[in-house]
């Protein structure tokens, strides 16, 4: 079982992901063939803590988030939510009480808000819903409240979405998430098709949010160096598997894997040789091989490649 810390127990952790795994149907009507989008993941994320899950498009990061959502079943495996086996006493799907506590922000903020409401039908929804707010007085003042945290101006509430900026839909998304007051959020992409000028603008407010009110996080990106400034850990995903794990800044500085070095490899730098960014098509035979956990540091691990595997620590 890979874990991202080798301290992190059960009684420390707020959500534990115990040998998830997650397959699909494929090839139409009446075919038995099947594809492993997650394949035997296992990771812990503790009250207040910013775990970065990266990877390329399809190794099943996104599957893991709806999965954690419960907007998707698990073919295998346990959830454990404080403790306790969410996908034995929550059988039908998420409660009330679970989706309050876990929301999820989306990648797309513009697909993701109602376009035909404004935004303070947007914020008012979840107040009402989840009974966080009574009364018109007392919901407008919580509203504002939101607004004031995501840095938004209350003139915005009787905007449309569609009469937003990207930032400014996204901050709306993260306040209709903080309306019902989380303990995680699961955030997919959230800066992704943002403009690169706003993107660290979303990700201070991330950081804030997090340590200001000790909610967990579970930040998905192909992005690694977002991960690594938001993240206090990091896990690498690659074809439905974790294969690295540990302190974002003691994985980022000291990759070892080659995956995770091929990603940093591919970070752009206007100071790098081009010539010396490896060639993703050219790479070795270790993609599916054979592998081995390995601990390189009380807080870092990877799953190594056979090939690759230090005779001596």
């Amino acid at each position: 079982m890979n874990r991202i810390s080798a301290n992190a127990t059960s009684s420390e952790a707020i959500l534990s992901v115990r040998n998830v795994s997650k397959s699909f149907p494929v090839g139409g009507f009446g075919s038995r063939r099947r594809i492993d989008a997650v394949k035997d993941v296992s990771f812990d994320l503790r009250r207040g803590e910013i775990v970065g899950l990266v990877g390329e498009s399809g190794s099943g990061k996104s599957t893991i988030a709806r999965i954690l959502a419960r907007l998707e079943q698990p073919s295998a495996g346990e959830i454990l939510f404080e403790g306790e086996d969410l996908l034995k006493y929550e059988r039908r799907g998420a409660s009330r009480s679970y989706r309050r506590r876990v929301q999820m922000v989306f990648q797309d903020p513009f697909a993701s808000l109602n376009p035909a409401k404004r935004v303070e039908q947007i914020l008012q929804r979840p107040l009402v819903v989840h009974r966080k707010a009574s009364g018109r007085t007392e919901v407008h003042e919580r509203i504002i409240q939101i607004m004031d945290t995501v840095g938004l101006s209350e003139n915005m509430l009787w905007s449309f979405p569609h009469e937003l900026s990207g930032g400014q839909r996204q901050r709306v998304a993260i306040a209709r998430v903080l309306a019902v007051d989380p303990e995680i959020i699961l955030a997919d992409e959230p800066t992704s098709m943002l403009d690169v000028s706003v993107r660290i603008g979303i990700l201070n407010l991330i950081r804030q949010i997090c340590t200001e009110r000790s909610i967990s996080m579970l930040y998905i990106t192909h992005d690694l160096a977002s991960a690594r400034y938001i993240a206090d850990t990091t896990i690498v995903m690659l074809d439905g598997r974790l294969i690295e794990g540990g302190e974002s800044l003691e994985l980022m500085t000291n990759p070892m894997h080659p995956y995770t070095r091929r990603l940093l490899a591919a970070v752009p730098d206007p100071r790098k040789d081009l010539s010396l960014v490896p060639n993703f098509h050219s790479a070795p035979g270790w993609r599916g091989a054979p592998t081995q956990l390995q601990w390189f540091s009380s807080a870092h691990w990877a799953s190594m490649p056979s090939s690759t595997l230090r005779t001596s620590r």
